[in-house]
């Protein structure tokens, strides 16, 4: 696709969750429709989307005349089955590529190929089994952390090995699924970068945001980061090649940790990104946005901040605080529409505005 979409086109979003209810947000904004594809019923994203198909990634009829009656694909979430994708990209055109999937669906795929570009990532070796395991400890040291390769977030599919004695238990939390171990890293903060690519190879990036999770999840990230102008501007660079290498077009999240001997990636995210959502309150476009922008062969903005905000993630038993949040100055509240709060669940967020 090499001609800006038209008004009244219609944009497939692989995804029904609150990332794919604010693509679609910002798709109408834009005079696009959005259609969402999702196997389960009622997601965030019906409530605002011209179409829905419910149904799963394993109906190929479906799926066949999703893709159809759009003009072209997105998704919100990564762990999207290959076949699913198969039958969809033959008849639209899919954004971001397959190749951003294929690396980051996987975590030790993702590594290597951070590595081969000369970026600094956490030590890394794969696990299969006790004697991967026993191997990998020797080589990388403890403590370190054991991860599934494929899936899991929010703090799921992992565990702690700080001696050598949580490491059966570790490989027992796998459920036998092919893992990769990671070494700690020692770093003072978190931050990340909300970068997009168009489909004539611009990129414009936000500037970074500090995150802070609890449990495994993102609790609030603040804008600015704790950076210095060379940080700052390493970060930027380093998102870029990322996404060109790649020939990536939407936006992408590349998580960094900050430490003494430089910036170390931690993890892509090749989607819109919840540390992204300051965006919505902090610039002219926002990074959902930026993403239809990107996917539709729009102009990219280019991610300039006017405020400062801090986003704070509103999460399970959060949401009995809304009446008091929505009583405070320059709070601007964004709540998905979910049906039932449960512990650990993203419900909504907060941006806290301030001028820059």
């Amino acid at each position: 696709m090499t001609n800006p979409l038209p008004q009244g086109a219609t944009i497939g979003i692989i995804g029904g969750g609150q990332l794919g209810r604010m693509l679609s947000v910002a798709a109408a904004r834009l005079g696009f429709k959005s259609h969402i594809f999702e196997p389960g019923a009622n997601p965030p994203a019906a409530q605002v989307a011209d179409a829905v198909t419910t149904s799963g990634y394993d109906d190929a009829a479906a799926l066949k005349a999703f893709a159809t009656s759009v003009d072209v694909i997105t998704y919100e979430f990564e762990n999207i089955p290959t076949d699913a994708l198969d039958i969809v990209e033959a008849i639209r055109p899919v954004h971001p590529r397959r190749e951003a999937l294929r690396v980051s669906q996987d975590r030790l795929v993702e590594k290597a190929f951070l590595s081969e570009l000369g970026l600094k990532t956490a030590p890394f070796a794969a696990v299969d089994d006790a004697v991967d395991l026993a191997e990998a400890m020797q080589e990388i040291g403890l403590p370190a952390i054991l991860k599934t390769r494929r899936f899991g977030y929010d703090g799921k599919g992992q565990a702690r090995i700080m001696t050598t004695d949580d490491a059966e238990q570790a490989l027992t939390d796998m459920a036998g699924a092919p893992s990769i171990l990671e070494g700690f890293v020692d770093f003072s903060h978190e931050v990340s970068v909300i970068a997009a690519r168009g489909v004539d190879g611009q990129v414009a990036c936000f500037d970074p945001g500090e995150n802070v999770h609890e449990g495994g999840i993102l609790r609030t990230t603040t804008v600015p980061a704790r950076l210095s102008t060379a940080q700052r501007t390493d970060a930027v660079l380093l998102a870029a090649q990322i996404l060109n290498r790649l020939q990536y077009v939407g936006v992408m999240g590349v998580e960094l940790f900050v430490t003494p001997k430089g910036l170390i990636v931690n993890e892509i995210a090749p989607r819109v990104h919840n540390s992204g959502h300051w965006t919505q309150n902090g610039c002219t476009v926002d990074q959902f946005e930026q993403h239809i922008r990107a996917v539709a062969g729009w102009p990219l903005g280019d991610g300039q901040r006017h405020s400062d905000v801090v986003m704070e993630n509103l999460i399970g038993e959060d949401m009995d605080r809304v009446p008091e949040i929505a009583r405070e100055p320059n709070a601007a509240l964004h709540l998905y529409g979910k049906a039932e709060t449960k512990p650990g669940r993203k419900m909504g967020h907060v941006n806290r505005v301030a001028k820059a």
